[in-house]
């Protein structure tokens, strides 16, 4: 397998006023092209700060940060806001739809900044709801969907324009079980059988449990986790 995200030796610090605090320390990390990764730890440990690392959405203060083959940390803020709309897919616990918009509305969110026709978008819009089972919700708004379907909706947005990496904070952390189960069935699924790379952030073991590898934070050190496809 080939690494489709690198990290070399990654530390990451914020000022809270005067006073410099530390959340990554030195942190290494290949995730292989086609992986199943959760990230989990403590409240602090800095899962979602590694998350956001890895999509672009903050750099390091020193380290390395590659996706395919690119440094990351080394872009300015508009070309990393342009190679995240090419590269990375967001599911979030909160699903951020658009109240207004309908779902097939606010799938094609993402493809209104491509050179797609309206027809391609569409087409590949009525591909992504299928492939989360709302073929037949797509003219829905998100108050007339339930929390798993809006999550549905997320997903398939986050996959609409086919990115090298879904990254998802709690994706299930808002759900009741039954709904969380479908969403971790529906993630693994696009996975095994789509191929999709995706790293996910929980703090739910259940939800970890359909991951093909843990990775545990403490103290923005990584601990290594279990291969979850040598245990299956």
């Amino acid at each position: 397998m080939t690494a489709i995200v690198s990290l070399r030796n990654v530390k990451k610090s914020y000022l809270r006023g005067k006073q410099k605090v530390e959340v990554l320390h030195g942190v290494d990390l290949e995730i292989q092209s086609g992986e199943f990764l959760a990230l989990m730890g403590p409240s602090g440990s800095g899962k979602t700060t590694m998350l956001n690392l890895i999509a672009g959405l903050d750099q390091p203060t020193s380290g390395e940060v590659s996706v395919r083959d690119q440094r990351i940390d080394k872009l300015s803020r508009g070309a990393l806001a342009e190679w995240r709309s090419r590269n990375i897919g967001f599911i979030f616990q909160f699903y951020n739809l658009l109240p207004v918009l309908t779902a097939e509305a606010n799938v094609e969110v993402p493809l209104l900044l491509t050179n797609l026709s309206r027809a391609q978008r569409r087409q590949r819009v009525q591909t992504a709801l299928q492939l989360v089972g709302l073929g037949d919700r797509v003219k829905h708004k998100p108050n007339e969907l339930s929390g798993g379907q809006q999550q549905r909706v997320a997903i398939a947005r986050a996959v609409v324009a086919d990115p090298t990496l879904l990254v998802c904070d709690e994706p299930t952390g808002d759900l009741d079980r039954q709904s969380a189960e479908e969403i971790m069935n529906l993630l693994q699924a696009l996975n095994r059988t789509q191929g999709k790379t995706i790293v996910m952030v929980t703090h739910d073991p259940k939800a970890a449990e359909y991951a093909s590898r843990e990775l545990h934070l403490d103290k923005g050190q990584l601990a290594q986790g279990v291969d979850a496809r040598s245990v299956a």
